[in-house]
């Protein structure tokens, strides 16, 4: 391992083989220990990686080889799985949400604050050619003053694909919790923080069926709301209409789009890393794609974990730091709060956007 930031890795489920694929063979980390509830699986994945030990939950969180926690649980054990690592020192980096409620959140930072310790927060696709060509663009004049954007999220549902979906629908799930993120951190990215919001939600279904796996035909209650619109007012007076929904088929709106005095620019899927971006000039007779000018080149699940052990010693603050996930939680929390109460509702975070990413090519970000 040498020198290497040594990772472990809490909670081994679909999303985990993303970050081992990218934190494999990286000389600025390692991973060095995993765990999950299911030993069963945490031993076939350190038998899978030399070097990797298979531990208890407890056992790694306390383990004097991990400098880091990649928390990848359910996000109902977000916020106790981070607060065992802080009280252990650790630094954490976990999927998004940051946690599954807005009290457990500011307990996390907190608790790091006091601990001395670090705390990042997926997501990281904004950090890709993607959203990052889209932010220079807008910061480069090209559609002039941001006016107003749209964000959309429409499916049918992750139990159609997910064998084990129930988290998507309990607390910390739904729509706009689970994607969300995305399209929050990159609206902070693109038109900064946000101020207040105003929110509408549904739920018409009482159960879903799992549509893969060996649950397939298993059918399992909703608990959240699964449809969610709102309006959020930026802190320069950009306003941006959401809707996050699980009970569409699907759509041709554009994920994000941006309309300023001169222009309007599309933004491709925040779930992603990396995708067209496309520009209408006022006076313009089509769409102009841009070139990637920006951002992590073939970025993929962990860059964001990378930017953060790698930002002291390139003397930075963390892209996708915890101040970031939660402000977008609040946002998140907010939109809920403002359907259940029918008010327009202030935040009380804020986030400043994380530096700009240059266009950095696969090759130096994984030397």
């Amino acid at each position: 391992m040498g020198d290497a930031h040594r990772i472990g890795v809490v909670g081994l489920g679909v999303i985990s083989r993303a970050y081992l694929d990218t934190l494999t063979g990286l000389p600025a980390v390692g991973v060095t220990a995993v765990a999950d509830l299911d030993a069963t699986r945490s031993a076939a994945i350190a038998a899978e990686f030399p070097g990797v030990r298979a531990l208890t939950v407890e056992e790694l969180l306390s383990s004097p080889d991990v400098d880091t926690v990649l928390n990848l649980t359910v996000p109902a054990a977000h916020a106790e799985i981070a607060l065992g690592a802080i009280a252990h020192g650790k630094h954490v980096y976990g999927e998004k949400p940051l946690a599954a409620e807005l009290t457990d959140a500011h307990a996390v930072l907190e608790a790091a604050a006091k601990a001395g310790v670090g705390v990042g927060c997926a997501p990281d696709t904004v950090l890709g050619t993607g959203i990052q060509t889209a932010r220079a663009a807008i910061e480069a004049g090209s559609i002039g003053r941001p006016l107003f954007a749209s964000a959309v999220m429409i499916t049918p549902g992750h139990e159609r694909w997910h064998p084990h979906p129930d988290f998507y629908y309990t607390t910390g799930g739904g729509p706009l919790l689970d994607m969300g993120p995305y399209y929050l951190a990159s609206l902070v990215h693109l038109l900064g923080p946000v101020r207040a919001v105003t929110g509408a939600s549904s739920r018409l279904r009482s159960e879903r069926v799992i549509g893969s796996g060996p649950r397939a035909g298993e059918r399992i209650p909703v608990e959240v709301d699964s449809h969610v619109s709102g309006v959020l007012e930026h802190t320069d007076g950009t306003l941006t209409t959401i809707t996050t929904s699980f009970d569409g088929v699907t759509t041709t709106a554009a994920p994000i789009e941006v309309h300023g005095e001169t222009g309007t620019l599309t933004v491709p899927d925040p779930n992603h890393f990396d995708g067209e971006v496309r520009l209408f000039e006022l006076g313009g007779t089509r769409w102009r794609t841009l070139p990637p000018s920006a951002g992590y080149v073939d970025g993929s699940r962990g860059i964001g974990l990378l930017d953060f052990v790698t930002a002291a010693d390139e003397r930075r603050a963390p892209r996708a730091d915890g101040e970031l996930a939660l402000h977008v939680l609040e946002t998140m929390t907010a939109l809920l709060r403002s359907s259940a109460e029918g008010r327009r509702i202030e935040l009380t975070t804020s986030a400043r956007p994380p530096a700009p990413v240059p266009l950095t090519p696969a090759r130096e970000w994984r030397s």
